[in-house]
């Protein structure tokens, strides 16, 4: 069975027993351009577990930096290396990890984890060290509220910024197509049902009606039993918390009672363009909203290059994991090559008073490490998943609504 995350009650983390915090290691300057060996980068990832689908591509999208920055003869002048540890998403063992890679492996950078659950304790960690901590994914909003200094986050967004778009895109329908009625599901998880809490306080702000809200673990594989009750409560807009398999799974489960409400937004899981399709089947992907940090049709900067050379590498499509790890890899490098050398503070202070174009768009970032741009709104359509808003950045004029019932 998978582990089951800490309830949200609970989410202060363990520094004792399963962990020793050690004293800051004066980590502000090393490794300067004129070394020769090998620049180390380290992150822990949780490579097994129950988030494991989302960390593989994430980890693809670090190496496919690596081997870009190699070939063109490395970063400083210093062939990059990384040093990764499996923390098997468990919050005492990302603690262990971090506190090793700065002490005993003594890595020159660090790069983030996954998941809030994961990057709240981790960041403190690398805070405490003096080191640059730039994360790929994980925008909590508690994570950006603690002082922290030498925090980034490589998204356009963070998960206050998810429920604005689909908000907006609700609001601006006429009165007779706008839903009545809603229900909101999440898993405990902090990059979920934060998101959930807001999207549920806009929607009865509007006057949508609750008729069903619920949480649960994230090692639930079963949503038979909550997928049955949300169907006979019968809602116009579910809105569901999902952070990987946990989305396909509630969505197979609607497929069982034939239950297929005409709005259905999820975090996160239908953004990947591998699972999420082969998980509920291709043509009942129609009409699912979504929000994205980033798209594989974006105009930005370095973008169709990354595409093509991720295809190559890996034999697969990027996903917004993988996006968002290469992401973190740009902002980190940009703010290698402005400094000259590894500078932690120096660093950290050039990133917070520049942009950097990267494949998720140009980013900057406010005193906190919360950037300052947007996230996308985007909708499975006809097998693909399109940009519907902004209109700047859209892949297509329409907007689809969910077929009357799955195709099973």
């Amino acid at each position: 069975m998978q582990r089951r995350i800490p309830e949200l009650s609970r989410r202060t983390f363990l520094l004792g027993s399963g962990a020793v915090l050690l004293t800051a290691c004066n980590a502000g300057t090393s490794g300067t351009g004129g070394s020769t060996g090998p620049l180390r980068i380290g992150a822990s990832l949780p490579l097994t577990g129950p988030v494991a689908d989302v960390s593989k591509p994430g980890y693809q999208g670090y190496q496919a930096w690596q081997k870009k920055i190699n070939a063109a003869g490395g970063l400083l002048g210093r062939q990059v290396e990384f040093v990764v540890l499996d923390d098997g998403f468990d919050q005492n063992t990302v603690v262990a990890n971090y506190n090793r890679l700065i002490s005993q492996d003594r890595v020159d950078l660090l790069l983030g984890t996954f998941s809030s659950f994961l990057n709240l304790p981790a960041s403190t960690i690398a805070e405490r060290h003096g080191m640059l901590y730039i994360e790929p994914s994980g925008g909590a909003a508690e994570i950006f509220e603690r002082g922290l200094k030498k925090l980034f986050f490589a998204q356009p967004g963070t998960t206050k910024d998810v429920p604005d778009r689909f908000v907006d895109y609700l609001t601006k329908l006429p009165a007779d197509e706008r839903p009545k009625t809603a229900a909101y599901s999440t898993q405990n998880d902090p990059s979920a049902d934060v998101v959930v809490q807001i999207f549920q306080q806009k929607f009865e702000a509007l006057g949508i009606r609750t008729v069903h809200s619920s949480n649960y673990p994230a090692d639930t594989a079963n949503f038979d039993a909550m997928a049955s009750t949300i169907a006979q409560a019968a809602p116009d807009l579910v809105v569901h918390g999902a952070v990987a398999a946990d989305g396909v799974g509630m969505i197979r489960s609607f497929q069982k009672v034939g239950f297929s409400p005409k709005f259905l937004f999820q975090t996160k899981s239908p953004s990947d363009p591998l699972t999420f399709p082969d998980g509920i089947g291709k043509n009942n992907t129609e009409g699912i909203f979504t929000t994205a940090a980033w798209h594989p049709k974006a105009k930005t900067p370095g973008n169709a290059e990354f595409v093509e050379a991720y295809k190559a590498q890996f034999n697969e499509e990027p996903t917004e994991d993988g996006a968002s790890s290469y992401t973190a890899t740009q902002v980190l490098e940009a703010g290698v090559k402005a400094v000259g050398k590894i500078d932690q503070d120096a660093i950290a202070q050039w990133l917070h008073a520049n942009s950097v174009p990267t494949v998720s768009g140009t980013l900057a970032w406010d005193e906190r490490g919360v950037p300052k741009a947007s996230m996308l709104l985007v909708q499975w359509q006809k097998g693909q998943i399109e940009v519907v808003a902004p209109a700047e950045a859209a892949t297509t004029q329409n907007v689809v609504r969910p077929k009357p019932g799955w195709a099973g």
